[in-house]
């Protein structure tokens, strides 16, 4: 494939290949990766897996779970797929080119203990739409919205199966009520800023299928220093 560019992880250890020109990976991803804590042998989905970051990183971390990442654009799943290759993860990740509303069990053998998502965050009618094809159908609702997303999980969890995100702050309520309505109770929630002195960008939201009420508010957690160098706790997501 041409136009694509690698960056690397944990010291060298695992290659991420991305399309230069069109969508790429932000902080976001490697934010829900951190907080994902699979359990051994989980079986998980990774809905809108793009270049595949999140289940590379899980798999990489965990390497006794089992993990599908669903991309609707082919070329960011042929780009995912390359990438699991690259790895040696094809024993652990399997990638595929599917439109997640559309999704079947049994393509997956049965439902899933955990699924991840960093989904689209912007409404289709909200904001300046990216000219760029990619980069457009992976920040705005055009091809998945909220809803569909959490339609999907509900479909694909099993019960007491986990839905982890990361949204921005923002669309809280948006996330909150959307979660319960789909049966996915919130039960943890952590606020992200990027310096002491801003407002939140970002929360990461888990949620248990069939949950009872309660949730759990962790602390905060602010990526950068005042001089521009990450935290403490913000370089902890880049350890292995």
């Amino acid at each position: 494939m041409k136009h694509l560019t690698t960056d690397t992880f944990f010291n060298g250890c695992l290659k991420v290949n991305q399309n230069r020109f069109g969508y790429r990976f932000s902080i976001d991803a490697a934010l829900l990766a951190y907080h994902v804590k699979p359990k051994p042998d989980d079986k998980i989905l990774d809905l809108g897996t793009g270049c595949g970051i999140i289940a590379l990183i899980l798999a990489y971390r965990n390497p006794a779970i089992k993990i599908y990442g669903i991309e609707l654009q082919k070329e960011l799943a042929q780009i995912a797929a390359l990438n699991v290759r690259e790895n040696c993860m094809t024993g652990q990740i399997s990638i595929l080119c599917d439109d997640l509303r559309k999704f079947k069990l049994n393509m997956i053998s049965g439902p899933v203990d955990l699924v991840t998502s960093n989904p689209p965050y912007r409404k289709a009618i909200s904001g300046r739409i990216n000219p760029n094809q990619q980069r457009a159908i992976a920040r705005h609702e055009i091809k998945a919205t909220l809803f569909d997303i959490l339609e999907s999980a509900k479909r694909l969890l099993r019960k007491s199966g986990r839905f982890i995100t990361i949204y921005p702050s923002e669309r809280t309520t948006d996330l909150l009520t959307q979660m319960r309505h789909a049966g996915i109770e919130p039960k943890y929630l952590r606020i992200i800023h990027s310096g002491f002195q801003t407002e939140a960008k970002l929360i990461l939201v888990e949620g248990i299928k069939g949950g009872h009420p309660g949730m759990k508010i962790d602390s905060p957690l602010i990526i950068y220093n005042k001089d521009g160098s990450y935290t403490d706790a913000a370089e902890k997501i880049f350890l292995p």
